[in-house]
């Protein structure tokens, strides 16, 4: 018997991509091009996207506005988490979360060390909640977008995906709380 939950139309999410760069430009930034179509091949709506310089002051700013907005329930951050001096959206987002999603982090070097080995150890890859809004902070290689992508962000931003998926905790969400374990 089918049910009520099992034959659910995939709730359409607005998500904001923010590419942290001091050279990519619209017109090569793979990366953020690869979220924004990922996330629109999935049914989502892409209601911005901008590349921003790694300045911690702009990139809060631009997350704030979002986090601050009605209409946006997920932000997808690419670059910005290495280890130079210009390496600044850890320090700049983080400060934004009302909570930490510790595991996003750990499951995307976990993931990534099958792809780059112990390099992974190198991503500063985070994601947090604020205001009923998740943001995912990941490497600005499309490598590693697409490894958080079809690793974890494609499930856990689908209603349907079981036991458990972020859309209950996302501001505007229709979305049943997480089924418990067997």
């Amino acid at each position: 018997m089918t049910s009520k939950q099992d034959t659910q139309v995939p709730q359409q999410l607005n998500i904001a991509v923010l590419t942290v760069s001091d050279t990519r430009t619209s017109d090569n930034d793979t990366s953020g091009q690869f979220l924004v179509e990922a996330a629109q091949a999935d049914g989502h709506n892409v209601v911005e996207h901008i590349i921003l310089k790694d300045d911690k002051y702009q990139l809060r700013a631009a997350v704030s506005r979002w986090i601050a907005s009605e209409d946006i329930q997920v932000v997808l951050c690419t670059g910005g988490t290495g280890f130079t001096s210009r390496d600044t959206t850890p320090e700049a987002l983080s400060v934004l979360f009302d909570k930490d999603i510790e595991g996003f982090g750990e499951l995307f070097r976990y993931l990534s060390f099958t792809e780059i080995g112990t390099s992974t150890v190198q991503s500063r890859a985070l994601a947090g909640m604020a205001n009923g809004t998740a943001i995912f902070c990941l490497p600005g290689s499309t490598g590693a977008c697409k490894t958080g992508w079809h690793g974890i962000l494609q499930q856990q931003l689908k209603s349907t995906h079981k036991p458990c998926n972020f859309i209950v905790h996302l501001k505007q969400s229709v979305q049943m709380p997480c089924e418990h374990r067997g």
